[in-house]
C-alpha cells in the first residue's frame, strides 16, 4: 500500500472520528490505533526517508554530467632526454618542470553503475519505510493494554455499584431487626464497616482508570477526561491462519536490496567509455624539445575495462548470499516464534469461552443463594455476617466474570495483532 494511499485512508478515518467526537464524546479502538500512530513522534521519519531519498537519487543522477578535474604539479627529476648532438637554438631540458592542467571527461557508457546505484537507494528508502513500518505497528499493542484495561475498571465499577447496593438494603433490613430487638447493632456496624471497604475499592478504582486514560490520552495526543466514552469493540473474526505481519514484508524488502548489491557488483566491473579533453599550461608541454612554458592540449575516448575487481567479486557475491541466507533463517525464526504466540492465544481464547460458559451458571446460583440470605437476615435467620459472606461471594462470581469478558476480549484483538490481520 503506498504511502499517499495510506494518508487518505489515515485522513477519512480520522475526520470520520472527530466527527463522532463532537457529537457523543466517544473514543473506537480503531480511533486509538490512528490517532496513536499520527501522534508517535517516529512517524515524521518518513519524510526524512523521502527527502533522503530523493536526494541520494539527484547525486546519482549528476553521474551523467561531464567531471572536472584540475591538477598541478612541480617535479625534479635525476635526467631528462637529451640528445647525443646539439641542434642550434634548442635548450637542453631542465630537471625542474611544472604542469597545470584540467582535465573534462563525459561518461559515455559507465556499465550501468548510476542505475544501479539509483535502484539500491530506491530499494533501501522502501527498506528503511518499512522498518518504520514494523516500529509504528507495535503500537498497537500498547493502545490495546491501555484500552482494555479502562473497559475493565468500567466493568468493575458498575459491579461495585450492584454490591453497593446489595449491602446498602442489607443495612436497611439489619436496622429495622435491631430497631425491632431482633438484632445486635453491631451487625449493622458490620455491613456499615463493609460498605466503606466498597468505597475504598470505587477510589481505587477511579484512581487506576484516571491513569489508565491519562497514559492512553497522551500516547494517542488527545486530552480523555471522565466524560470519554470508549466503543466496547465487536469481537474480530476468528485467526484464520495466514499471517501479514509488516515484518514479513520487511524481510522482502531485505532480500531486495541485496539482489541489487549483486547488481552493481556487476555494473562495476564492466568497460567504461569516457569522452575527455585535457588541456594545460606547462613546461615541457608535449614538444619535449622545448624548454619555455606552452600550453596545450589533448582530447579522445579512453576505454577503461577493471580487471582487479574480478579478483574480489566471487568472495562478494557470496556474501551477499550468504547475508540473504541470514535473512531467510530470520524470517523463518520469526514466523517460528509467531506461530507459537498464535497457538499459545488460541489455548487462550478456548480457555476463556469455556470458563465463561460456567460463569453464568455460577452467578446465577449464587444470586439465587444471595436472595435467600437475604430473606434469612431479614427474618433474623442468619447473622449479617453469613449475609456478606453470600454477597461477597456473588460479587466475586460476577467480577470473574467480568475479568473473562474483557480478558476474552482482549486475547482475540491480539491475536489478531500477532497475525497481523
Amino acid at each position: 500500500m503506498s504511502k499517499i494511499f495510506k494518508s487518505v485512508i489515515y485522513f477519512f478515518s480520522l475526520l470520520s472520528f472527530f466527527t463522532a467526537e463532537a457529537q457523543t464524546t466517544s473514543l473506537s479502538l480503531d480511533s486509538c490505533y490512528i490517532l496513536a500512530r499520527t501522534n508517535y513522534p517516529l512517524v515524521r521519519q518518513y519524510d526524512l526517508i523521502s527527502k533522503s531519498t530523493e536526494y541520494t537519487i539527484e547525486n546519482a543522477n549528476r553521474g551523467y554530467l561531464p567531471q572536472i578535474n584540475i591538477n598541478a604539479q612541480a617535479t625534479y627529476q635525476s635526467a631528462v632526454v637529451e640528445l647525443p648532438f646539439q641542434i642550434p637554438g634548442v635548450e637542453p631540458l631542465s630537471k625542474d618542470q611544472y604542469k597545470v592542467y584540467a582535465e573534462l571527461y563525459q561518461p559515455i557508457y559507465d556499465g550501468g553503475v548510476v542505475k544501479q546505484q539509483k535502484k539500491i537507494q530506491k530499494a533501501n528508502s522502501l527498506l528503511e519505510q518499512q522498518k518504520l513500518e514494523t516500529e509504528l505497528y507495535k503500537l498497537k499493542s500498547r493502545v490495546e493494554q491501555l484500552f482494555f484495561g479502562i473497559l475493565m475498571i468500567e466493568e468493575q465499577l458498575k459491579q461495585t455499584s450492584l454490591i453497593q447496593n446489595d449491602i446498602q438494603n442489607g443495612i436497611k433490613r439489619t436496622q429495622g431487626a435491631v430497631d425491632n430487638g431482633a438484632a445486635f447493632k453491631s451487625s449493622v456496624d458490620l455491613l456499615k464497616a463493609e460498605a466503606l471497604k466498597i468505597e475504598q475499592r470505587v477510589l481505587e478504582l477511579q484512581a487506576n482508570k484516571r491513569a489508565f486514560t491519562n497514559m492512553l490520552g497522551l500516547l494517542i495526543g488527545m486530552t480523555l477526561d471522565e466524560e470519554t466514552k470508549l466503543i466496547t469493540p465487536a469481537s474480530p473474526a476468528g485467526y484464520a491462519g495466514s499471517i501479514n505481519r509488516p515484518e514479513l514484508l520487511l524481510f522482502e524488502y531485505q532480500r531486495n536490496s541485496l539482489d541489487k548489491q549483486n547488481g552493481l557488483l556487476s555494473a562495476v566491473n564492466r568497460p567504461k567509455l569516457n569522452l575527455f579533453f585535457q588541456g594545460g599550461y606547462g613546461r615541457p608541454a608535449f614538444n619535449i624539445l622545448s624548454n619555455d612554458f606552452e600550453p596545450y592540449y589533448i582530447g579522445g575516448f579512453r576505454l577503461n575495462i577493471p580487471i582487479s575487481g574480478f579478483y574480489t567479486l566471487k568472495n562478494q557475491r557470496n556474501l551477499i548470499d550468504l547475508n540473504k541466507r541470514s535473512v531467510d533463517l530470520q524470517q523463518e525464526t520469526f514466523l517460528f516464534n509467531t506461530n507459537l504466540t498464535l497457538n499459545h492465544q488460541s489455548e487462550e481464547i478456548n480457555k476463556l469461552q469455556a470458563l465463561l460458559n460456567t460463569d453464568e451458571e455460577i452467578i446465577r446460583l449464587r444470586g439465587s443463594v444471595k436472595s435467600a440470605a437475604s430473606a434469612q437476615l431479614e427474618n433474623g435467620v442468619i447473622t449479617s455476617s453469613d449475609y456478606l459472606r453470600e454477597v461477597n461471594a456473588e460479587d466475586a462470581a460476577r467480577q470473574t466474570r467480568i475479568l473473562h469478558n474483557i480478558q476474552l476480549l482482549m486475547a482475540q484483538y491480539q491475536q489478531k495483532t500477532s497475525s497481523g490481520n
